[in-house]
């Protein structure tokens, strides 16, 4: 029996875990898994989005491949306490997006005894941490770094290269912007 610390599920306690990785890596269908687990075991699941994405629905997470669950739309993190106060388990797509509050709220909610899952990019487009999500793995219990496949060379690929000449941290897109390359065929934007 293995009884080592990454194989037991705590219990009576809250906890946190991060999905993360670059653009089509699968940290939203990944997500989306985790949390129709909960809802199977009849856990009563709440489930967030920052309102800025609104790549395929203003009111689903969805993935890249179309896997989709509702989701509440909320403008800052701290909408979410208040809207999962009755939640066991608490999934939060594009984490990325969120201010550093999202920090405190995920430790606040796991401190209540919920479990909290956040997916987000760890790297923004120029191959750097992308906060609040490094603050996040820092204090999270599980971490799960998802790696796409790079679309140059075939490597994994855990960089989001933006084909784009746009400089705003923050831009929302898809494949129309991103694509995901590996750490030698990723070129960073000059500044």
């Amino acid at each position: 029996m293995d009884t080592s610390a990454q194989h037991v599920i705590p219990r009576d306690t809250g906890w946190i875990e991060v999905i993360c990785g670059c653009m089509f890596s699968g940290k939203t269908e990944e997500l989306i898994r985790r949390l129709r687990r909960a809802q199977i075991a009849k856990q009563h699941v709440a489930i967030f989005k920052p309102k800025i994405d609104k790549r395929y629905s203003g009111e689903h997470i969805v993935s890249h491949s179309e896997q989709s669950v509702v989701s509440h739309p909320v403008e800052d993190a701290s909408e979410i306490v208040s809207l999962a106060l009755d939640a066991q388990v608490i999934g939060i797509d594009e984490g990325q997006f969120f201010k550093s509050n999202l920090v405190d709220i995920c430790e606040d909610l796991a401190a209540r005894g919920k479990r909290v899952i956040v997916a987000g990019l760890d790297q923004d487009y120029r191959g750097k941490p992308f906060e609040p999500m490094p603050q996040l793995l820092a204090v999270a219990e599980y971490i799960t770094k998802t790696l796409a496949i790079c679309v140059v060379c075939g490597n994994p690929a855990d960089r989001t290269q933006r084909k784009t000449q746009q400089q705003d941290r923050v831009v929302v897109g898809a494949k129309d912007i991103y694509e995901a390359r590996c750490r030698r065929c990723f070129v960073p934007p000059a500044d």
